[in-house]
């Protein structure tokens, strides 16, 4: 999998102080998207084990409230498979802190059992995130101050 980039210490993709990664390809393709270039698969560098390292030893300090994935789009079958390692690692090792996804598609229509981007790793996956952002960004839907998100129609859902 690849990444476009991670930002350590972001406070605008989920609550508190966070790590946020945001992975290549998305088959989505929202109009007005803010990281179309991330829609490509192979935009950024390739997430090695060494990075993967750097971004759990992130979540040690105590101000980080966890990670946060976006992108792209986390969802796409290719970025569950290599998600689900490292959601792992940071369940086992980190208990306290939280997981926020973010997909353009929607949990109860597009990744429950039966969904079009349900895969092999799709429950465990969403076993392990404590808050998924869901939909598509609508630009006619965009408001200033929505918190957590682009659009009025993205829901947060804490489960």
């Amino acid at each position: 999998m690849h990444y476009g980039t991670i930002k350590y210490n972001d406070i605008a993709n989920g609550e508190g102080i966070r790590t946020s990664l945001f992975v290549s390809g998305c088959r989505v393709n929202c109009k007005g998207c803010f990281n179309r270039e991330t829609w490509d698969f192979n935009y950024g560098q390739e997430l090695t084990e060494t990075i993967v390292s750097k971004l759990i030893d992130s979540l040690k300090s105590p101000y980080i409230s966890g990670l946060t994935v976006l992108g792209g789009e986390p969802m796409e079958p290719e970025n569950q498979e290599a998600l689900l390692p490292i959601f792992r690692r940071i369940n086992e090792h980190f208990a306290t802190k939280t997981i926020w996804l973010y997909t353009g598609y929607l949990l109860d229509q597009d990744l429950l059992a039966g969904g079009k981007k349900h895969t092999i790793y799709t429950d465990e996956l969403l076993s392990l995130v404590d808050v998924v952002v869901d939909g598509p960004f609508i630009s006619e839907l965009s408001q200033v101050g929505l918190q957590f998100r682009g659009s009025s129609n993205q829901r947060i859902i804490r489960k």
